[in-house]
C-alpha cells in the first residue's frame, strides 16, 4: 500500500506540472528549472559528460520529444547531427522550428568564430559560429530571461512567477560574476592550449590567450607531426596550461604535458560533466578552480 501511495504521489506531482519541457543539455535544464520552478517538468536529452555534437537519437529520446510542449536547444548547429531526426520522428506539431514551442537559445547570444568560408577541408566547422557559448557565465542571465519570456508566452497564468524567478536568478548570479571576475583577473594573459575550441567563450571572457588546439582541425585527431609542432611552440612561448575536455581522449594532452611541463586541466563544459559540477554555479566554480589552483 505504501508503494502504491508513493507512486500515486509521484504521478500527481508530474500531472501538476503545467508544461512538459525537453531540453538538449543539462545547463539548459538547470536554467529552465530555476525559472520554471514547480510549473515545469523537464527532460534532458543528453548527459553532461557526453560529446554534445554526437548524441544517438534513440527511440526513448523520440518519445520524450513527442511528449514535450516546449523544446529548448543550444542551437548554432551544435545539435545538427541528432536533433532534426528527433523532431521529425516525434510527429509533435508543438515543438517544430518556428513555433512557440521551439526555443533556440543561440539566438540570444553573440557567436564567435564565424567562418568566412565553409569547406570540409577545414574540418567539422560550424557555419553559424562557435556554438559553445555556455562556457561564458555572463550569458546565463540573458538565457534565463529568454526562457522566462517563452514560459510566459505558453503559460501566462504564472507569468509573474517566471519573471520573479528570472529576476532573482539574475541578482544572485551577478554576485557570482563579481566573485569569478576577481578570482580570474590575475590570470589575464595566461597562454594555454586546448584540445577542441570548446572554451573560446570562457577564454575570451577572462582575457586568457589560446595559442592553439590539439586537434589540427575541428573533428580531426591529432597527428604525430602536429603534436611535435605544438610541443616546440609551447616551449618557445612558455605555455604552461593545457585544457582537456571530458569526452576526447586525453592521451595526447598527457604526452604534451609530460614533454613541456605544462599543467593539464580536465575542464567541464556542462553541468555534470565532472562530479563536482553538479549545479550551474558549481560548473563555473569548478572551471575556475581547476585553472587557478597550483
Amino acid at each position: 500500500m505504501k508503494k502504491i501511495l508513493l507512486a500515486l504521489l509521484a504521478l500527481s506531482n508530474i500531472l501538476m506540472a503545467e508544461i512538459n519541457i525537453a531540453v538538449s543539455y543539462p545547463f539548459i535544464a538547470a536554467l529552465t528549472k530555476t525559472v520554471g520552478g514547480e510549473n515545469v517538468n523537464i527532460t534532458t536529452l543528453a548527459k553532461g559528460n557526453w560529446d554534445p555534437h554526437f548524441v544517438v537519437p534513440r527511440p526513448s529520446l523520440i518519445r520524450q520529444v513527442a511528449q514535450a510542449d516546449l523544446l529548448i536547444i543550444n542551437g548554432a548547429g551544435l545539435e545538427i547531427g541528432w536533433m532534426p531526426p528527433l523532431i521529425r520522428q516525434s510527429n509533435n506539431a508543438h515543438i517544430q522550428p518556428g513555433t512557440k514551442g521551439f526555443l533556440d537559445l543561440s539566438q540570444f547570444v553573440t557567436l564567435m568564430n564565424k567562418p568566412t568560408a565553409v569547406s570540409r577541408a577545414n574540418g567539422d566547422i560550424h557555419p553559424d559560429g562557435n556554438p559553445h557559448y555556455a562556457t561564458d557565465p555572463y550569458y546565463m542571465p540573458i538565457l534565463a530571461n529568454a526562457i522566462a519570456d517563452r514560459l510566459v508566452l505558453l503559460d501566462a497564468e504564472h507569468a509573474a512567477e517566471y519573471r520573479n524567478n528570472a529576476a532573482a536568478f539574475e541578482k544572485q548570479w551577478q554576485a557570482n560574476l563579481t566573485r569569478w571576475d576577481a578570482v580570474m583577473k590575475p590570470f589575464a594573459g595566461t597562454k594555454l592550449l586546448q584540445y577542441h575550441e570548446l572554451f573560446n567563450y570562457f577564454i575570451n571572457r577572462y582575457a586568457l590567450v589560446s595559442v592553439g588546439n590539439i586537434e589540427p582541425l575541428p573533428g580531426i585527431n591529432p597527428s604525430s607531426r602536429h603534436t611535435l609542432e605544438l610541443i616546440q611552440m609551447m616551449k618557445e612561448q612558455e605555455v604552461k596550461l593545457i585544457l582537456q575536455d571530458v569526452y576526447h581522449s586525453p592521451k595526447t594532452a598527457h604526452y604534451i604535458a609530460e614533454k613541456t611541463g605544462a599543467k593539464e586541466v580536465l575542464m567541464p563544459h556542462d553541468v555534470d560533466a565532472v562530479h563536482e559540477a553538479d549545479t550551474l554555479e558549481k560548473l563555473y566554480d569548478t572551471m575556475i578552480k581547476r585553472i587557478t589552483l597550483p
